[in-house]
């Protein structure tokens, strides 16, 4: 009998994480190890653009097509992963503003003092947001971008913001915050997270198969699940 494991190296963004190193932990698919290594989106795009060589890659949907397009890794592979919602938190000890309505959070983001978003893109997302309500430029210097792979979680508790925007998955666990919830649904940010084979995997069947298990297992709908994502 053939007890030979392939073991499966993988790079992720850090919205992820949690995710993905459960999951990693009880991968059920036989002969088959998987370790992510998780790290900022950007970084991870500019490793694998530089020809670092991973097995799966698991990064926001349009980041990964971009690799797709660059050869970076295989375009047939190319498989939904998990939905984020982007959720709005405050210091632990802070007043809690109203932000049920778009017209609420527009308020409670003109009044707060520092403003901490991701490097991911979500963060994008609400930049773009605040341009459309055309509160961009008054907010310029309360504008606090978390460095790549630090959660913006962690510059509340720490007092260097007061309101805070990122993926409910990476606002969750983080002692220090109260998560409002997430952001109104004529305002809200999505961020779908897709995975891939590398374009220099060695074992396409097996990563295919680690693929398949991530997106639609009962055991990674589970997991996803509990840690905010679907």
């Amino acid at each position: 009998m053939n007890s030979t494991v392939i073991h499966l190296r993988g790079i992720s963004s850090m919205a992820t994480r949690h995710v993905l190193a459960e999951l990693s932990q009880t991968c059920p698919v036989a002969g088959i190890s998987l370790q992510f290594e998780s790290v900022g989106g950007v970084d991870a795009t500019r490793r694998l653009a530089a020809g670092e060589s991973f097995d799966l890659v698991v990064l926001d949907a349009n980041a990964l097509a971009a690799l797709a397009q660059s050869g970076h890794v295989l375009p047939d592979s190319l498989m939904e992963l998990a939905v984020s919602t982007t959720a709005v938190a405050v210091r632990a000890d802070a007043a809690l503003p109203d932000v049920s309505t778009s017209k609420a959070l527009r308020a409670a983001v003109l009044a707060a003092q520092g403003i901490g978003f991701s490097s991911g893109p979500s963060g994008t997302a609400l930049m773009h947001l605040f341009e459309r309500w055309g509160i961009a430029p008054l907010l310029a210097d309360r504008l606090l971008k978390a460095p790549a792979g630090v959660p913006v979680g962690k510059l509340l508790a720490d007092g260097a913001v007061d309101l805070g925007f990122q993926q409910l998955s990476e606002l969750l666990g983080i002692e220090g915050i109260a998560i409002l919830g997430a952001m109104p649904s004529d305002c809200e940010i999505i961020t779908v997270f897709s995975g891939a084979v590398g374009a220099s995997c060695e074992h396409v069947d097996a990563a295919w198969k680690a693929l398949a298990f991530l997106a639609s297992s009962p055991e990674a709908q589970a997991v996803k699940r509990r840690h905010g994502m679907a």
